[in-house]
């Protein structure tokens, strides 16, 4: 009586399962224009953020811009004659920094940050400061001109710096203390 049982179950799951139909294709297709809106959006951003630095590098004819891989521009206003090291993964970098606005206006001015202990490459930071950290050494102090892709993007800091704002970030390096001493 069980073999029946289960040979008849077996013969309606086959059955029911050879009734089915195909599964339903979606009733929309997207074009993909949101995607393709945003691209132009971003590239139209990157542009007028470009053209911002450049008259801002055009207007300081007396200092050298440097273009880093990552794309923002930095400039050394004070370089050490004695240091040599650069920090590496997992050194702590101490250092203190003012924020301007591409205008010139002072978002958060020196001493208004504490200064800050990093661990390079190990905690969160902008992008444009965890790479360009890594090009300063001990004593050094540099203007870094950060678009807002590689500052603090679509988000802001949800403080004084919104959305979208490409800025002027001026480091200067305390310490580096090597993770292997």
């Amino acid at each position: 009586m069980k073999k029946i049982f289960l040979i008849s179950l077996i013969g309606i799951s086959l059955l029911s399962c050879a009734d089915r139909e195909e599964a339903r294709r979606p009733v929309t297709h997207g074009s993909g224009s949101f995607l393709k809106q945003s691209i132009e959006i971003g590239k139209e951003l990157v542009s007028e953020e470009e053209e911002i630095f450049d008259s801002i590098i055009k207007a300081n004819p007396d200092k050298e811009y440097i273009l880093s891989q990552k794309g923002y521009w930095y400039t050394f206003l004070e370089e050490s004659e004695t240091e040599n090291y650069l920090p590496t993964v997992g050194d702590l970098v101490y250092f203190d920094s003012e924020i301007y606005s591409v205008s010139g206006d002072t978002i958060y001015r020196k001493g208004e940050l504490q200064t800050r202990e990093y661990m390079v490459d190990k905690e969160e930071i902008i992008i444009g400061l965890r790479d360009g950290l890594k090009r300063l050494k001990k004593g050094e102090k540099a203007q870094f001109l950060f678009p807002s892709h590689v500052a603090y993007g679509y988000i802001g800091d949800k403080k004084r710096i919104g959305m979208n704002v490409p800025i002027v970030y001026t480091v200067t390096i305390l310490d580096i203390k090597n993770k292997e001493e």
